[in-house]
C-alpha cells in the first residue's frame, strides 16, 4: 500500500478539528492580510502563506504558482507612481511626471498583499475541502458555500485546463509557432479555447445542478455529520485570543505607518511576532502532525 503524500496527511490533519474552526481561522488572515496595508505584516502573512504552501503542496506547485503571480507585484510597483504622482522622494521623471518612491513602496504593497491573499486562498483548498464547506455553510447559507467551493476548485481547474490545451497545440506540429508573432498568436488562441471552455463548462454545471434539484428546496441536508465537540471549541477559543492580539497589532502599527507624504520609520515591534505566530499557525501544526506521524511505528 503507497505511503501517503504530505498533502494527503496535511488533509487529515486539519479533519481533526471542526470545519468551522479552520473556516473562522482562514476568514480572519484574509481579512487581516487585505486590511493590514503595512509592509511588515504584508511580509510575515506572505511569509506564512508561502512557508504553508511550501510544505503541504511541494516546491513545484508553489514555484508554479509564484511563476505568475511575482510579476504583479512587479507590476503593480511600477503602474502605482504613473497614477499616482504623490510623494516626497523623487527618484526619476518622465516629461513633467515625478516617480516618487513613496509610491513605489505603495505599489509593490498591493502586488505583495494581492500574491498573499491568493497563496491563502490555494492554502485553503489543502486544509478544508469543498465537501467540508458544503457541510458546514450549507444549510445556512446554500449559495454562498457553493460559490466559495466553485471558486476555490475554479483555479486549480482553470490552470490545470489551460495547460492541457498548450500541451494540445505543442503536440500538433502543423500549429507549432515558428516566431515570436506567431507564438503571440498561438498564446491568444489557448485564451481563446480556454475562455470558451470556461463557458461551457459552467452551462453544464448548471444544467447539471438543475437537473439534480438544485433550489428545489429552502433546506438541505449534509452527508457528513460534523458535530461541535469540546475540543473544537477549545481550538477556537485559542484561536480567538491569538487572532485578537493580531488584531490589536494590526490596529496600533496599520495606524502608525504613513506611506505619504514620506515613508514612516518601521521600528523593531514585539507584536510583530505574534502576528507572525497567527500567520505560521498552519505550518506549525502540520509540522507537528507530520512530526508524530513519522515517529509511529
Amino acid at each position: 500500500m503507497p505511503l501517503p503524500t504530505q498533502a494527503t496527511r496535511t488533509a487529515r490533519t486539519f479533519e481533526l478539528v471542526h470545519p468551522l474552526v479552520i473556516l473562522g481561522f482562514l476568514s480572519a488572515i484574509l481579512t487581516l492580510t487585505m486590511l493590514g496595508m503595512h509592509p511588515v505584516l504584508l511580509a510575515l502573512s506572505l511569509t506564512g502563506a508561502l512557508a504553508f504552501s511550501l510544505f503541504a503542496r511541494g516546491v513545484r506547485p508553489t514555484l508554479r504558482l509564484l511563476a505568475w503571480q511575482v510579476p504583479l507585484v512587479v507590476l503593480a510597483a511600477l503602474i502605482n507612481p504613473l497614477f499616482s504622482s504623490v510623494g516626497s522622494t523623487e527618484l526619476a521623471r518622465i516629461g513633467s511626471h515625478a516617480i516618487y518612491a513613496e509610491s513605489v513602496v505603495y505599489g509593490a504593497c498591493m502586488g505583495l498583499m494581492l500574491v498573499a491573499v491568493m497563496l491563502w486562498f490555494a492554502n485553503a483548498l489543502a486544509m478544508v475541502g469543498a465537501d467540508a464547506i458544503n457541510a458546514t455553510m450549507g444549510r445556512a447559507f446554500p449559495t454562498i458555500a457553493l460559490m466559495v467551493s466553485m471558486v476555490m476548485r475554479l483555479i486549480p481547474r482553470f490552470v490545470e485546463q489551460g495547460r492541457t490545451i498548450e500541451h494540445t497545440a505543442q503536440a500538433t506540429t502543423a500549429s507549432r509557432p515558428s516566431r515570436r508573432a506567431a507564438e503571440l498568436r498561438s498564446r491568444l488562441r489557448t485564451v481563446s479555447v480556454l475562455m470558451g471552455w470556461s463557458l461551457e463548462d459552467s452551462l453544464e454545471t448548471a444544467d447539471a445542478m438543475r437537473a439534480r434539484g438544485w433550489g428545489a428546496s429552502t433546506k438541505r441536508t449534509s452527508y457528513q455529520a460534523n458535530r461541535f465537540r469540546r475540543f473544537d471549541a477549545m481550538a477556537l477559543a485559542a484561536l480567538a485570543m491569538l487572532v485578537g492580539g493580531a488584531a490589536l497589532v494590526w490596529w496600533v502599527e496599520g495606524r502608525a505607518f504613513r506611506f505619504y507624504p514620506t515613508l514612516s520609520p518601521l521600528p523593531v515591534r514585539g507584536g510583530y511576532l505574534l502576528y507572525g505566530a497567527l500567520m505560521l499557525v498552519p505550518l506549525l501544526i502540520s509540522m507537528l502532525d507530520d512530526l508524530a506521524w513519522r515517529r509511529r511505528p
